[in-house]
Protein backbone atom coordinates (compact mmCIF):
# COMPACT_ATOMS: atom_id res chain seq x y z
CA UNK A 1 0.00 0.00 0.00
CA UNK A 2 1.43 3.39 -1.04
CA UNK A 3 2.29 6.01 1.55
CA UNK A 4 -0.66 8.27 2.39
CA UNK A 5 -1.55 10.94 4.94
CA UNK A 6 -3.67 9.75 7.84
CA UNK A 7 -4.64 12.09 10.66
CA UNK A 8 -5.32 10.03 13.79
CA UNK A 9 -4.82 12.62 16.53
CA UNK A 10 -8.27 14.20 16.72
CA UNK A 11 -8.15 14.15 20.53
CA UNK A 12 -5.34 16.71 20.30
CA UNK A 13 -7.16 18.96 17.86
CA UNK A 14 -9.55 18.58 14.94
CA UNK A 15 -9.45 20.14 11.48
CA UNK A 16 -11.72 23.14 11.01
CA UNK A 17 -14.95 22.03 9.36
CA UNK A 18 -16.37 23.70 6.27
CA UNK A 19 -19.51 24.48 8.27
CA UNK A 20 -17.47 26.36 10.87
CA UNK A 21 -15.35 28.14 8.26
CA UNK A 22 -18.39 29.43 6.39
CA UNK A 23 -19.93 30.67 9.63
CA UNK A 24 -16.72 32.56 10.46
CA UNK A 25 -16.02 34.22 7.11
CA UNK A 26 -18.39 37.23 7.36
CA UNK A 27 -16.95 38.22 10.74
CA UNK A 28 -13.40 38.02 9.44
CA UNK A 29 -13.82 39.97 6.20
CA UNK A 30 -17.07 41.94 6.10
CA UNK A 31 -18.50 42.64 9.57
CA UNK A 32 -15.58 43.30 11.87
CA UNK A 33 -17.39 45.63 14.28
CA UNK A 34 -16.78 45.50 18.01
CA UNK A 35 -19.93 43.89 19.46
CA UNK A 36 -19.91 46.38 22.33
CA UNK A 37 -20.33 49.37 19.98
CA UNK A 38 -23.71 50.70 18.81
CA UNK A 39 -23.46 51.17 15.02
CA UNK A 40 -24.75 48.73 12.43
CA UNK A 41 -21.96 46.20 11.94
CA UNK A 42 -21.38 46.17 15.70
CA UNK A 43 -25.06 45.44 16.38
CA UNK A 44 -24.88 42.64 13.80
CA UNK A 45 -21.90 41.19 15.63
CA UNK A 46 -23.77 41.30 18.93
CA UNK A 47 -26.77 39.54 17.38
CA UNK A 48 -24.47 36.86 15.97
CA UNK A 49 -22.90 36.26 19.39
CA UNK A 50 -26.27 35.90 21.06
CA UNK A 51 -27.50 33.53 18.34
CA UNK A 52 -24.37 31.44 18.88
CA UNK A 53 -24.94 31.49 22.64
CA UNK A 54 -28.46 30.14 22.08
CA UNK A 55 -27.23 27.35 19.78
CA UNK A 56 -24.47 26.27 22.17
CA UNK A 57 -26.88 26.28 25.12
CA UNK A 58 -29.31 24.07 23.20
CA UNK A 59 -26.51 21.62 22.38
CA UNK A 60 -25.83 20.90 26.07
CA UNK A 61 -29.31 21.39 27.55
CA UNK A 62 -28.58 24.78 29.11
CA UNK A 63 -30.09 28.26 29.05
CA UNK A 64 -28.33 30.94 26.95
CA UNK A 65 -27.73 33.08 30.04
CA UNK A 66 -25.72 30.20 31.53
CA UNK A 67 -23.18 30.24 28.67
CA UNK A 68 -20.01 32.34 29.00
CA UNK A 69 -17.41 32.54 26.23
CA UNK A 70 -13.72 32.02 27.01
CA UNK A 71 -10.46 31.41 25.15
CA UNK A 72 -10.75 27.62 25.51
CA UNK A 73 -10.89 24.68 27.87
CA UNK A 74 -7.89 25.66 29.98
CA UNK A 75 -9.29 29.08 30.78
CA UNK A 76 -12.71 27.60 31.50
CA UNK A 77 -11.22 25.06 33.92
CA UNK A 78 -9.12 27.72 35.66
CA UNK A 79 -12.09 30.06 35.97
CA UNK A 80 -14.41 27.38 37.35
CA UNK A 81 -11.96 26.09 39.95
CA UNK A 82 -10.26 29.28 41.13
CA UNK A 83 -13.45 31.31 41.22
CA UNK A 84 -15.41 28.61 43.05
CA UNK A 85 -12.58 28.36 45.58
CA UNK A 86 -12.81 32.10 46.22
CA UNK A 87 -16.59 32.23 46.22
CA UNK A 88 -17.11 29.45 48.78
CA UNK A 89 -14.02 29.77 50.97
CA UNK A 90 -16.08 30.82 53.97
CA UNK A 91 -17.67 27.36 53.96
CA UNK A 92 -14.34 25.56 53.61
CA UNK A 93 -11.19 25.00 51.60
CA UNK A 94 -11.46 21.35 50.65
CA UNK A 95 -11.48 20.44 46.94
CA UNK A 96 -11.96 17.03 45.32
CA UNK A 97 -10.86 15.85 41.89
CA UNK A 98 -9.77 12.60 40.27
CA UNK A 99 -6.28 11.20 39.74
CA UNK A 100 -6.72 11.15 35.94
CA UNK A 101 -7.65 14.76 35.21
CA UNK A 102 -6.20 16.91 32.46
CA UNK A 103 -3.44 19.18 33.76
CA UNK A 104 -5.73 22.19 33.29
CA UNK A 105 -7.67 20.85 36.26
CA UNK A 106 -5.00 19.10 38.34
CA UNK A 107 -2.44 21.91 38.09
CA UNK A 108 -5.09 24.52 38.87
CA UNK A 109 -6.12 22.55 41.94
CA UNK A 110 -2.50 22.22 43.02
CA UNK A 111 -1.93 25.96 42.60
CA UNK A 112 -4.47 26.60 45.35
CA UNK A 113 -2.66 24.50 47.96
CA UNK A 114 -0.26 27.34 48.75
CA UNK A 115 -3.31 29.49 49.55
CA UNK A 116 -4.44 27.08 52.24
CA UNK A 117 -6.68 24.78 50.21
CA UNK A 118 -6.58 20.99 50.51
CA UNK A 119 -7.07 18.71 47.53
CA UNK A 120 -8.25 15.10 47.60
CA UNK A 121 -7.45 13.02 44.51
CA UNK A 122 -9.93 10.20 44.00
CA UNK A 123 -8.45 6.89 42.82
CA UNK A 124 -9.68 5.11 39.70
CA UNK A 125 -10.04 1.44 38.79
CA UNK A 126 -8.09 -0.35 36.05
CA UNK A 127 -10.35 1.21 33.43
CA UNK A 128 -9.91 4.75 34.75
CA UNK A 129 -13.36 4.98 36.33
CA UNK A 130 -14.14 6.94 39.50
CA UNK A 131 -16.42 5.13 41.96
CA UNK A 132 -19.30 7.37 43.17
CA UNK A 133 -19.01 5.62 46.54
CA UNK A 134 -15.42 6.86 46.81
CA UNK A 135 -16.64 10.42 46.19
CA UNK A 136 -19.33 10.00 48.85
CA UNK A 137 -16.70 8.90 51.33
CA UNK A 138 -14.33 11.76 50.44
CA UNK A 139 -16.83 14.61 50.89
CA UNK A 140 -16.45 16.50 54.16
CA UNK A 141 -18.34 19.38 55.79
CA UNK A 142 -15.69 21.78 54.41
CA UNK A 143 -15.78 20.43 50.84
CA UNK A 144 -16.70 23.23 48.43
CA UNK A 145 -15.98 21.85 44.95
CA UNK A 146 -15.79 18.56 43.08
CA UNK A 147 -14.28 18.44 39.59
CA UNK A 148 -14.26 15.21 37.56
CA UNK A 149 -13.78 15.09 33.79
CA UNK A 150 -16.55 13.69 31.59
CA UNK A 151 -14.22 11.68 29.34
CA UNK A 152 -10.49 11.12 29.61
CA UNK A 153 -8.28 12.76 27.00
CA UNK A 154 -5.75 9.91 26.95
CA UNK A 155 -7.62 6.63 27.36
CA UNK A 156 -11.11 7.75 26.36
CA UNK A 157 -12.95 6.36 29.40
CA UNK A 158 -16.33 8.02 30.05
CA UNK A 159 -17.04 8.74 33.71
CA UNK A 160 -20.40 8.18 35.50
CA UNK A 161 -20.96 11.93 35.67
CA UNK A 162 -24.68 11.74 36.43
CA UNK A 163 -24.03 9.58 39.50
CA UNK A 164 -21.04 11.64 40.66
CA UNK A 165 -23.00 14.86 40.21
CA UNK A 166 -25.87 13.43 42.23
CA UNK A 167 -23.52 12.65 45.14
CA UNK A 168 -22.13 16.19 45.10
CA UNK A 169 -25.61 17.70 44.88
CA UNK A 170 -26.87 15.61 47.80
CA UNK A 171 -24.15 17.18 49.96
CA UNK A 172 -24.66 20.68 48.61
CA UNK A 173 -21.24 20.74 46.91
CA UNK A 174 -20.70 22.47 43.55
CA UNK A 175 -19.88 19.99 40.79
CA UNK A 176 -17.71 20.93 37.78
CA UNK A 177 -16.80 18.73 34.84
CA UNK A 178 -14.13 19.21 32.20
CA UNK A 179 -16.11 18.00 29.18
CA UNK A 180 -13.57 19.16 26.59
CA UNK A 181 -13.16 15.68 25.09
CA UNK A 182 -16.83 14.78 25.36
CA UNK A 183 -18.87 17.69 23.97
CA UNK A 184 -19.72 17.10 20.32
CA UNK A 185 -18.90 13.39 20.58
CA UNK A 186 -21.35 11.97 23.13
CA UNK A 187 -24.74 13.32 24.28
CA UNK A 188 -24.44 16.03 26.94
CA UNK A 189 -27.32 17.34 29.05
CA UNK A 190 -26.14 19.41 32.00
CA UNK A 191 -29.45 19.12 33.86
CA UNK A 192 -29.68 15.36 33.51
CA UNK A 193 -26.00 15.00 34.45
CA UNK A 194 -26.36 17.06 37.67
CA UNK A 195 -23.64 19.44 36.53
CA UNK A 196 -23.20 22.93 38.00
CA UNK A 197 -20.30 24.04 35.78
CA UNK A 198 -18.94 22.58 32.55
CA UNK A 199 -15.92 23.43 30.38
CA UNK A 200 -15.78 22.89 26.62
CA UNK A 201 -13.34 23.77 23.85
CA UNK A 202 -14.20 24.51 20.24
CA UNK A 203 -11.24 22.86 18.52
CA UNK A 204 -12.16 19.42 19.84
CA UNK A 205 -15.27 19.24 17.65
CA UNK A 206 -14.01 20.88 14.44
CA UNK A 207 -14.47 24.46 15.51
CA UNK A 208 -11.64 27.04 15.54
CA UNK A 209 -8.84 27.01 18.09
CA UNK A 210 -8.68 29.66 20.82
CA UNK A 211 -12.34 29.78 21.86
CA UNK A 212 -14.39 27.86 24.41
CA UNK A 213 -17.21 28.03 26.93
CA UNK A 214 -17.80 27.82 30.64
CA UNK A 215 -21.35 26.79 31.51
CA UNK A 216 -22.41 28.08 34.92
CA UNK A 217 -25.76 26.89 36.28
CA UNK A 218 -28.17 29.64 37.21
CA UNK A 219 -27.86 30.32 40.93
CA UNK A 220 -24.15 29.46 41.10
CA UNK A 221 -22.41 32.76 41.75
CA UNK A 222 -18.69 32.89 41.02
CA UNK A 223 -16.45 35.93 40.64
CA UNK A 224 -14.70 36.76 37.35
CA UNK A 225 -11.27 35.37 36.57
CA UNK A 226 -10.53 38.29 34.23
CA UNK A 227 -11.44 41.91 34.91
CA UNK A 228 -11.81 44.81 32.51
CA UNK A 229 -14.63 46.21 30.45
CA UNK A 230 -17.36 44.02 31.92
CA UNK A 231 -18.08 41.77 28.95
CA UNK A 232 -20.08 38.53 29.28
CA UNK A 233 -22.45 39.96 31.88
CA UNK A 234 -19.49 41.35 33.81
CA UNK A 235 -18.01 37.89 34.40
CA UNK A 236 -15.42 37.60 31.62
CA UNK A 237 -13.95 40.84 30.32
CA UNK A 238 -12.31 41.10 26.91
CA UNK A 239 -13.67 41.89 23.45
CA UNK A 240 -15.45 38.81 22.19
CA UNK A 241 -13.94 36.67 19.42
CA UNK A 242 -16.97 37.01 17.15
CA UNK A 243 -15.68 34.85 14.30
CA UNK A 244 -14.46 32.18 16.70
CA UNK A 245 -17.71 32.11 18.63
CA UNK A 246 -19.79 31.82 15.45
CA UNK A 247 -17.54 29.06 14.11
CA UNK A 248 -17.72 27.19 17.40
CA UNK A 249 -21.52 27.34 17.50
CA UNK A 250 -21.85 26.16 13.89
CA UNK A 251 -19.41 23.29 14.46
CA UNK A 252 -21.15 22.16 17.64
CA UNK A 253 -24.62 22.33 16.12
CA UNK A 254 -23.42 20.20 13.20
CA UNK A 255 -21.67 17.75 15.54
CA UNK A 256 -24.82 17.25 17.60
CA UNK A 257 -27.05 16.85 14.54
CA UNK A 258 -24.77 14.23 12.98
CA UNK A 259 -23.74 12.55 16.25
CA UNK A 260 -25.78 9.32 15.97
CA UNK A 261 -24.41 8.48 12.52
CA UNK A 262 -20.85 9.67 13.22
CA UNK A 263 -20.67 7.93 16.58
CA UNK A 264 -21.85 4.60 15.17
CA UNK A 265 -19.35 4.75 12.31
CA UNK A 266 -16.40 5.77 14.50
CA UNK A 267 -17.23 3.11 17.09
CA UNK A 268 -17.11 0.47 14.36
CA UNK A 269 -13.78 1.77 13.00
CA UNK A 270 -12.39 2.11 16.53
CA UNK A 271 -13.23 -1.48 17.38
CA UNK A 272 -11.83 -2.74 14.07
CA UNK A 273 -8.54 -0.92 14.60
CA UNK A 274 -8.35 -2.01 18.24
CA UNK A 275 -8.84 -5.65 17.28
CA UNK A 276 -6.05 -5.48 14.71
CA UNK A 277 -3.60 -3.72 17.04
CA UNK A 278 -4.21 -6.17 19.87
CA UNK A 279 -3.04 -8.96 17.59
CA UNK A 280 0.48 -7.58 18.11
CA UNK A 281 2.04 -9.63 20.95
CA UNK A 282 2.40 -7.99 24.36
CA UNK A 283 -0.06 -5.21 23.58
CA UNK A 284 -3.02 -4.24 25.76
CA UNK A 285 -5.95 -1.87 25.59
CA UNK A 286 -6.07 0.97 28.12
CA UNK A 287 -9.34 2.49 29.25
CA UNK A 288 -12.76 0.93 29.39
CA UNK A 289 -13.37 -1.52 26.51
CA UNK A 290 -16.92 -0.30 25.87
CA UNK A 291 -17.67 2.81 27.93
CA UNK A 292 -15.23 5.00 25.99
CA UNK A 293 -15.25 7.78 23.41
CA UNK A 294 -16.31 6.58 19.95
CA UNK A 295 -13.05 7.45 18.21
CA UNK A 296 -10.37 6.76 20.83
CA UNK A 297 -8.02 3.79 20.57
CA UNK A 298 -5.54 3.74 23.46
CA UNK A 299 -3.03 0.94 23.95
CA UNK A 300 0.32 0.21 25.52
CA UNK A 301 2.88 -1.74 23.49
CA UNK A 302 5.38 -3.41 25.77
CA UNK A 303 9.18 -3.20 25.48
CA UNK A 304 9.34 -0.03 23.34
CA UNK A 305 8.82 3.71 23.80
CA UNK A 306 5.61 5.36 22.68
CA UNK A 307 7.43 8.42 21.40
CA UNK A 308 9.49 6.22 19.07
CA UNK A 309 6.33 4.64 17.71
CA UNK A 310 4.82 8.07 17.04
CA UNK A 311 7.94 9.23 15.19
CA UNK A 312 8.03 6.08 13.06
CA UNK A 313 4.33 6.41 12.26
CA UNK A 314 4.95 9.99 11.21
CA UNK A 315 7.48 8.74 8.64
CA UNK A 316 4.63 6.70 7.16
CA UNK A 317 2.34 9.75 7.04
CA UNK A 318 0.34 8.83 10.15
CA UNK A 319 -0.29 11.45 12.85
CA UNK A 320 -0.69 9.83 16.27
CA UNK A 321 0.09 10.56 19.92
CA UNK A 322 1.73 8.94 22.90
CA UNK A 323 -0.76 10.47 25.34
CA UNK A 324 -1.92 14.02 25.94
CA UNK A 325 -0.74 16.53 23.33
CA UNK A 326 -0.27 19.08 26.12
CA UNK A 327 2.49 17.00 27.75
CA UNK A 328 4.03 15.29 24.73
CA UNK A 329 7.39 16.93 25.46
CA UNK A 330 7.62 15.32 28.90
CA UNK A 331 9.82 12.28 29.51
CA UNK A 332 7.69 11.18 32.46
CA UNK A 333 5.13 8.40 31.94
CA UNK A 334 1.48 9.39 31.77
CA UNK A 335 -0.07 10.06 35.18
CA UNK A 336 -3.28 8.56 33.78
CA UNK A 337 -1.64 5.24 32.96
CA UNK A 338 0.10 5.15 36.33
CA UNK A 339 -3.23 5.85 38.03
CA UNK A 340 -4.87 2.83 36.37
CA UNK A 341 -2.10 0.64 37.75
CA UNK A 342 0.39 0.26 34.93
CA UNK A 343 4.08 0.13 35.91
CA UNK A 344 6.39 2.87 34.65
CA UNK A 345 8.11 0.74 32.05
CA UNK A 346 4.80 -0.32 30.51
CA UNK A 347 3.28 3.17 30.62
CA UNK A 348 6.16 4.46 28.52
CA UNK A 349 4.85 2.38 25.61
CA UNK A 350 1.57 4.23 25.27
CA UNK A 351 -0.02 4.95 21.89
CA UNK A 352 -3.22 6.91 21.28
CA UNK A 353 -4.96 6.88 17.90
CA UNK A 354 -8.01 9.16 17.88
CA UNK A 355 -10.27 8.92 14.85
CA UNK A 356 -12.47 11.71 13.53
CA UNK A 357 -15.21 12.63 11.12
CA UNK A 358 -12.84 12.41 8.13
CA UNK A 359 -11.37 9.02 9.07
CA UNK A 360 -12.05 6.33 6.48
CA UNK A 361 -11.96 2.55 6.37
CA UNK A 362 -8.85 2.84 4.22
CA UNK A 363 -7.16 4.98 6.89
CA UNK A 364 -7.76 2.30 9.51
CA UNK A 365 -6.44 -0.41 7.17
CA UNK A 366 -3.34 1.68 6.48
CA UNK A 367 -2.59 2.14 10.20
CA UNK A 368 -3.17 -1.57 10.80
CA UNK A 369 -0.72 -2.39 7.99
CA UNK A 370 2.06 0.00 9.02
CA UNK A 371 2.06 -0.39 12.81
CA UNK A 372 3.15 -4.08 13.21
CA UNK A 373 6.43 -3.76 11.24
CA UNK A 374 7.23 -0.56 13.15
CA UNK A 375 6.76 -2.40 16.44
CA UNK A 376 8.88 -5.30 15.17
CA UNK A 377 11.67 -2.94 14.10
CA UNK A 378 11.71 -1.02 17.38
CA UNK A 379 11.64 -4.18 19.44
CA UNK A 380 14.58 -5.55 17.46
CA UNK A 381 16.56 -2.54 18.70
CA UNK A 382 15.30 -2.78 22.28
CA UNK A 383 17.62 -4.33 24.91
CA UNK A 384 14.55 -4.98 27.06
CA UNK A 385 12.91 -7.03 24.30
CA UNK A 386 16.11 -9.02 23.70
CA UNK A 387 16.39 -9.67 27.42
Amino acid sequence: MAKRFVYADNAATTPLSKVAFEAMKPWLTEKWGNPSSIYGIARDARKAIEAARTDIAAAIGASPREIFFTSGGTESDNWAIKSAARAFQKKGRHLITSSVEHHAVSETMESLVSDGYEVTYLPVDKYGLVDPAALEKAIRPDTILVSVMTANNEIGTIQPIKELGAVARKHGVVFHTDAVQAVGHIPIDVAEMNVDMLSLSSHKFRGPQGVGVLYVKKGIRIPPLMHGGGHESGLRSGTENVAGICGMAAALKHAVETMPETSARLTRLRDKLTEKILQIPYTQLTGHPVNRLPGTVSVVINFIEGESIVLMLDREGICASSGSACTSGSLDPSHVLLAIGLPHEVAHGSLRLSLGEDTTEEDVDYIAEKLPPIVEKLRAMSPVWKG
